[in-house]
Order: structure tokens, then sequence, then C-alpha cells
């Protein structure tokens, strides 16, 4: 007979999972309490570097259910979460969402919509690349990016000039207040 467990996770300890227990509940779920995995752990790491979360993996079986209140609950991204609900799958193990409408994300519709998700998320992600890039070449336009530069225009130049005399690196670094490879930089640069 399948088994269903809950897996409810918040970000930090000021958190607590009582509502997501509720949401269960609510939902017609009476999971036995030493079924509700319970993990305090920040999103941004990925569902099966979660230390609960990867005991959990290891005790679910064939034909049990996993259930989550929200898919973020399930991973750090859209692709996290796929790669997730694949895993479990591939173990023949249901992943229902409660956010989804109830949907067991291993089913057809399941499937459909985490396909529209990943797709989402990817164009996503491709603007937010876009905007950091125009945005990269509009600031390139005004100014210089980077760090400031440790020497100026001047001080290259005598440094060249000097190094061409004969002075090390070591002397010239000490005199400019400079690292050795920021005056090495500069005699290949000039």
């Amino acid at each position: 007979m399948a088994r269903t467990f809950a897996y409810c996770r918040v970000s930090t300890t000021d958190q607590h999972t009582e509502n997501q227990i509720a949401e269960l509940q609510a939902a017609g779920y009476d999971i036995r309490d030493d079924r509700i995995v319970v993990e305090t752990i920040s999103g941004s790491t990925s569902a099966m570097a979660r230390p609960q979360f990867a005991k959990l993996v290891d005790k679910l079986e064939r034909g049990d259910v996993l259930v989550v209140t929200k898919l973020d609950r399930l991973g750090r991204n859209a692709m996290d979460v796929r790669a997730t609900v694949e895993a479990l799958a591939d173990a023949d193990v249901r992943t229902v969402c409660l956010q989804l409408g109830g949907v067991d994300l291993t089913s057809s519709a399941g499937k459909m919509t985490m396909g529209v998700i990943a797709a989402v998320a990817e164009f996503e992600r491709d603007l937010l690349v876009e905007r950091v890039q125009s945005g990269l070449r509009r600031a390139r336009k005004h100014k210089r990016l980077g760090r400031p530069p440790a020497l100026s225009k001047q001080q290259v130049t005598e440094i060249v000039h000097k190094r061409s005399q004969g002075a090390s690196l070591g002397t010239l670094a000490a005199e400019y207040q400079v690292s050795r490879s920021a005056v090495y930089r500069a005699t290949k640069t000039a």
C-alpha cells in the first residue's frame, strides 16, 4: 500500500512549518507525524543537497507519494525542481504539489506543467541575461567598468623606463606601493 509523506521547508529559524502542515490537512491529507519531514535550510540549496530531504528520499519506496505545498519547497529553481521530480519518478514515487491544484507532477498533466514551468524559467533567465548585457553595454559607454587602475599612465611610463634601465620588479613595486604583478602587467601592456 502506498505511503504518503510530506516535505515542509522553511528558510530561517524564525519561520515555522505549521502553515504548510495546515495546508496539507486542509487539502485532505492525513499524514502521520513520522512521515512529515521538516527542514530549515535556504531555498538556494539544491534539493538533493538538503540533509533532511536526502534522508526522506532514502526512505521512499516504490508507489509512495510525496506531497509539498509549493514547488519552491522542492528545489532552488525550475531546473532543480524538474531534476528532483524526475529522480523521484524514476524511483516510482509520485510527487504532488498543492500549489498546482494537487496535480501529480509525474503524471502526463504534471509533466506538461513541469515543461511549461521549465520553459518559463528558461525564458526569464534569458531575459535577465539580456537585461544584464544591455546594462553593461550602456554602462561601458559612459565609464570604465571594474577596478580603477593601480597605476596612472604617467606612472606606467616611468615604470617602463626604469625597467629598461634595469630596475627590479620588487624595487618598483615598493616605490609605487603596488604589487609586483601590477608592475609586471604595466610593463607588458605598455
